[in-house]
């Protein structure tokens, strides 16, 4: 390839993609880490993105209206972190980027949402941004059929790779967002035919032009290092009215004696290999330096979008107080003030009537008078919509003939579901909710951990939640499940034991701020164990007394959904022997955990054996059974060690030893 004629063809876009490749290489250098290859050959491609077609203003970073630019390939980081320095975003300094990959620093070693502003998704498990980027554009069609395009008109960009594309998610992202015919997704291929084993041939062999094709996407193809190849393709992508991919054919780490090689995806490092590369480029300069001229070309760019910003801060503006506070109000993530009154009204209704019904049930219920007062919510299920309950009256099914319904269905796409809900939650104006079986949550997990790792509020309603499904068998009853999840960091698992605190989980949930969370919910029928009505969220301390020791207490059983009802039966059983037994509903361990250390010793407080029963493993347990005052010889486990088995519930939970006269034989056995 003739770099100088390139140069000389397109000087100061040479230049400003010059620009990108050296402060890559020498990020990448200095930190002896990261991945060089891929900012050298999707350079050019940026450059043309940025400069001529992506709508933002660097000095407003969170602009609603900004058009979105997700890193699919994310250890292509320092690619974003040059592009966010140049064009002058405030908290992207020349220092981070000589940072790179240091502790503490913005630029992390791949982009984590939160650290910079400009870093739309955390990306790095490759095939989560396309995914991501989904949701993006699924969030711009509702909120553009909500608000008008006067307010919400946007593009949603994605750089991704060939890794992006093996990813299975990618399959479940390009289908949906194909039958969604998302007009305002553009996907830019880098198609340079290397991965880190070597070449894509030794592995795949997929024309991405017809799989992109069969799904329902338009397919442009460019020189992806001709800028005004580019740049036509790029035009001619955002007047396509479907989801646009453009097969964008470039060289890693080009310019380099690494080029279209395996080695040029990771670190060059080597100084001779630098040198010769920015001779290469006609690069005189040294580490780090952008000459002046340069970097007030990219500060141009990053202030060009300022006009039509200001231009829709006008039109925002004349919007009526009430429909800004709303847009305000649901960007912010906050809730109805009536929210609160609204839970409250129905867990009156539901201990007065003490419904028996499942708590997925029960979640549907709360579904129903939360939907019409949070309008930004948007529920879905993984083509599990009858058994997750989580379709509501009036939302209407959101697809490509009506933008303002608001329920998706997703498919057989557990984990397309749960990064598509991540891009929603991280567009901002939109609070989604999405259903699957609890089982099904090892499908997801991957975009669930990144809900946890961003801080995302998004709810995952996950139903039949244990052997209590019955007859489907082992293959469908959770038992490591709610273990797994509740060793997430920053993730709350609610397992509400009824329909009362089922509302309250879904309250909690709501307004959890920075959390995501999992309901984890019963296929059969649960008997309503709150039926004094209590105004206060109990469930929001984690875990509370629900029925206390008739006299001297010599038990706590401790329990969670379905089987908080089987110890309110032990309790009865042994309190009619002379046993003193207290029983503690524990719906989220982790919420329970954050109470301070005098509430948690209120509720358990030393001295009486303790018994813990839930149809899952013991682990998340041991804490609570052998800890905050408690001793192995004093502690019990009654649920299950093993893989459950296909037959009807009831028969199950006797198999498995899990009933009202196990616990009791369990706690008088430590007494």
């Amino acid at each position: 390839m003739d770099l100088t004629a390139l140069a000389q063809k397109n000087p100061d876009h040479w230049r400003r993609a010059a620009s990108i490749r050296t402060l890559a290489l020498d990020a990448v250098a200095a930190a002896n880490s990261g991945h060089s290859g891929m900012p050298m050959g999707m350079a050019d491609l940026a450059t043309v993105l940025w400069g001529k077609h992506l709508s933002f203003d660097a000095a407003a970073p969170d602009w609603p209206n900004r058009d979105r630019f997700i890193l699919s390939n994310g250890h292509g980081s320092m690619l974003l972190y040059s592009l966010l320095y140049l064009t002058g975003f405030e908290d992207m300094t020349l220092e981070e980027i000589k940072n790179f990959r240091q502790l503490g620093s913005k630029t992390a070693g791949h982009p984590e949402y939160g650290h910079a502003k400009g870093i739309e998704t955390t990306t790095g498990p490759l095939g989560q941004g396309i995914a991501n980027a989904v949701g993006f554009a699924m969030a711009e069609e509702s909120l553009r059929a909500r608000w008008s395009k006067k307010i919400i008109d946007h593009y949603t960009w994605v750089f991704a790779g060939d890794g992006c594309l093996m990813e299975g998610v990618s399959h479940e992202a390009i289908s949906l967002a194909g039958r969604q015919k998302l007009s305002r997704l553009i996907v830019v291929f880098d198609n340079n035919g290397i991965t880190i084993d070597g070449k894509v041939s030794l592995s795949d062999t997929t024309d991405q032009t017809k799989r992109f094709e069969a799904a329902g996407w338009d397919v442009f193809e460019c020189d992806g290092h001709d800028p005004e190849d580019i740049d036509r393709a790029m035009t001619a992508a955002k007047a396509s009215d479907r989801p646009a991919m453009i097969n964008a054919h470039t060289h890693i780490a080009i310019g380099s004696s690494a080029q279209d090689t395996a080695k040029g995806h990771g670190a060059l490092t080597d100084k001779q290999l630098i040198a010769d590369a920015k001779a290469a480029y006609g690069w005189p300069y040294g580490p780090f330096e952008i000459p002046e001229d340069v970097k007030a070309e990219w500060e141009e760019i990053g202030r060009r979008g300022r006009a039509a910003r200001e231009e829709w801060e006008d039109r925002f503006a004349a919007l009526s107080a009430n429909k800004q506070g709303e847009f305000r109000r649901a960007f912010s993530g906050e809730m109805p003030r009536k929210l609160s009154a609204t839970i409250k009204a129905l867990k009156k209704q539901v201990s007065e009537t003490k419904p028996s019904v499942a708590t997925r049930k029960a979640s549907e219920m709360a579904l129903e008078v939360v939907n019409p007062i949070v309008p930004e919510t948007i529920g879905g299920s993984a083509d599990l919509t009858g058994s997750n309950n989580t379709l509501t009256g009036g939302l209407g099914v959101f697809d490509d003939s009506n933008r303002k319904g608001r329920y998706v269905h997703y498919g057989i796409r557990e984990h397309g579901m749960a990064a598509a809900m991540n891009g929603m939650a991280l567009h901002g104006g939109i609070r989604p909710y999405g259903g699957t079986f609890l089982v099904f949550t090892d499908y997801a997990r991957a975009s669930i951990r990144l809900s946890a790792l961003m801080g995302l509020n998004v709810q995952y309603v996950m139903t039949h939640d244990s052997i209590g499904l019955g007859e489907d068998g082992p293959t469908h009853q959770p038992v490591e499940h709610l273990a797994m999840l509740r060793a997430t960091p920053n993730l709350l698992v609610f397992r509400p034991a009824d329909a009362v605190e089922t509302a309250e989980a879904w309250e909690c949930a709501l307004n959890a701020g920075d959390r995501p969370a999992v309901l984890a919910l019963s296929r059969q029928n649960v008997p309503t164990v709150r039926v004094d009505h209590k105004a206060k969220n109990l469930t929001s301390a984690g875990a509370y007394v629900l029925s206390e020791a008739s006299g001297k207490r010599q038990v706590i059983l401790m329990a969670t959904g379905s089987e908080v009802s089987i110890a309110m039966d032990a309790k009865a059983r042994l309190e009619a022997e002379g046993i003193g037994t207290r029983v503690v509903s524990m719906p989220c361990m982790e919420l329970f955990a954050q109470q301070d250390e005098a509430y948690r010793r209120r509720v358990l407080p030393g001295g009486a054996v303790r018994v813990a029963v839930e149809a899952a493993v013991r682990q998340p347990w041991d804490r609570w059974l052998l800890g905050e005052r408690g001793r192995e010889a004093k502690a019990a486990f009654v649920g299950m060690n093993s893989f459950g088995a296909s037959a009807p519930a009831e028969d199950l939970y006797v198999h498995f030893g899990i009933t009202a006269d196990g616990v009791a034989t369990a706690a008088k056995g430590l007494l």
